[in-house]
């Protein structure tokens, strides 16, 4: 059953905007990780206005995975970990994760994403 990942980042008041910026480009290129279903991942910068509604997180990550076991080898991989441990928990005030798996009658969706993807390619 596929998985769905969500990540919210809140960084540290100190944080430049640049820095920032380097993560979301970072985590794009995971979308060519075997392990992401389909290309299937999606990340970009708050827009919430006020920005108090989004209890002051700035990143948000949505990937889909094949199952639990593909969700445990993008966790467990050396580019997820590298992004991590450098770039992300070092500067990170605060992070929340939120793993679901995704009802068979909506997984359609994820083809929708799928075909986006390749026609920008």
């Amino acid at each position: 059953m596929t998985v769905a990942h969500i990540v919210l980042i809140k960084f540290r008041p100190e944080v430049a905007q640049e820095h920032k910026d380097n993560v979301i480009r970072e985590i794009q290129k995971m979308k060519e990780m075997n392990s992401i279903k389909g290309r299937s991942l999606v990340v970009g910068a708050s827009i919430t206005v006020p920005m108090e509604r989004s209890k002051g997180f700035e990143i948000a990550l949505v990937s889909f995975h094949e199952n639990k076991t593909e969700l445990e080898k993008y966790r467990n991989s050396e580019e997820h970990h590298r992004i991590t441990s450098t770039s992300i928990y070092p500067f990170q005030d605060e992070s929340i994760r939120f793993d679901f798996e995704v009802a068979p009658e909506d997984d359609f969706l994820l083809n929708i994403l799928s075909l986006q993807d390749n026609k920008k390619q």
